[in-house]
């Protein structure tokens, strides 16, 4: 099954992944790790199963990359760390590298850049003849995965804020072009 839900975890949590970075750089034995996440409370989360559950889909995501993206992260600029992280993203989840690669880019060359829950609708609805085997998922989920997507899109600024979103360029750092080379 290529499609999951697997991104409803929310936005980029650049702060949270800087953390996370830390810890992976730091290769914590599984002990530690449950110390730091569990007991220390370093996410600094209401409730331990929110950190738990935050710093399991950190970690998976940044675990697509290495260990000099990591140092991007968890030392970069904001820009550098939120596209480091953007990119590991990426690599994650399928359902948003797809989005990107097969609607967000011929929307960019089409010109008509506006961007909005009914797009992310459609291109799931294409998903199912791309992936038989993926879950069916409520209108609800659905949604809620599409809100997660979009707010990745802005927080990273290819999607402007406001009542109608649209697409816009972004200008990447070099060092994350030349960590992706």
């Amino acid at each position: 099954m290529a499609y999951k839900a697997d991104i409803a975890g929310g936005s980029l949590k650049v702060y949270e992944s800087r953390i996370i970075a830390d810890l992976l750089l730091r290769r914590l034995p599984a002990a530690d790790w449950r110390q730091a996440i569990e007991v220390d409370n370093v996410l600094q989360k209401t409730s331990i199963g929110t950190a738990k559950r935050q710093a399991s889909l950190i970690k998976t995501r940044l675990k697509q990359m290495t260990p000099p993206l990591w140092e991007l992260v968890r030392d970069g600029t904001k820009p550098v760390a939120t596209q480091a992280v953007f990119a590991s993203a990426i690599a994650h989840s399928s359902l948003l590298r797809d989005f990107l690669i097969l609607h967000v880019r011929d929307r960019f060359l089409s010109g008509d850049l506006g961007l909005t829950r009914s797009h992310w609708r459609s291109f799931v609805a294409a998903c199912h003849e791309r992936d038989p085997e993926m879950s069916e998922w409520s209108a609800a989920t659905t949604d809620k995965l599409g809100d997660s997507v979009l707010r990745i899109l802005t927080e990273v600024g290819m999607l402007s804020d406001g009542d109608k979103p649209t697409l816009q360029p972004v200008h990447y750092e070099p060092e994350v072009m030349n960590y992706l080379m």
